[in-house]
């Protein structure tokens, strides 16, 4: 999913200008998880994160957020609409799309929500075990102003332990409201 260079010498010009630094290697398939999601500002350091490595990430957003104006515009930025009531069709389409050598980015804020909560959704892992796509940890960290590509693992099926690896790096990452971030944790490890 390539980007034609205007959009990445103009993503690069604005977070020079803003002072934000990109860091890692990005993958070319995958399930991005985006944290710590705290504010709006997260979707845009996303799109210009994806744009300046010249790719295009389709990041999963509400299907209220479509409704309006601002639905073409998502839309052109490879936004992708989930009903959150129906889910599951969001999904099976995701993972046909997924099928396949061609790039495929698949962004989610596993929080579900820019306030601070319990758990984070579990959607990430189940859409990466089904898919047999790699997770790759993406991240935003205000006090640094850095945006970037963390560490990326197939999961293991042992959901503690893969989230124990998600835990510790996201340990050290701030958001824009850090009181907001709702740390690593799925109700699976509950039960577990």
């Amino acid at each position: 999913m390539r980007r034609p260079p205007l959009r990445r010498t103009l993503a690069r010009l604005v977070l020079r200008a803003a002072h934000w630094r990109t860091v890692g290697e990005v993958p070319e398939r995958g399930v991005l998880v985006g944290a710590p999601h705290t504010s709006n500002w997260d979707w845009v350091l996303t799109l210009l994160l994806g744009w300046s490595y010249g790719i295009r990430i389709g990041l999963l957003v509400k299907a209220e957020w479509f409704r309006g104006p601002l639905g073409p515009v998502l839309r052109a930025t490879g936004a992708i609409p989930l009903d959150r009531d129906n889910p599951r069709a969001t999904v099976r389409s995701l993972l046909a799309q997924a099928e396949g050598e061609h790039p495929f980015l698949l962004g989610i804020a596993a929080e579900g929500t820019r306030s601070r909560g319990e758990y984070w959704k579990s959607g990430f892992y189940r859409i990466a075990e089904s898919s047999g796509l790699p997770i790759t940890l993406a991240f935003l960290d205000v006090p640094s102003r850095t945006v970037g590509w963390g560490p990326t693992f197939h999961p293991s099926g042992d959901v503690p332990a893969d989230m124990e690896r998600v835990r510790a790096f996201y340990a050290d990452k701030r958001g824009f409201r850090p009181d907001n971030f709702t740390p690593p944790r799925l109700r699976e490890e509950d039960r577990a």
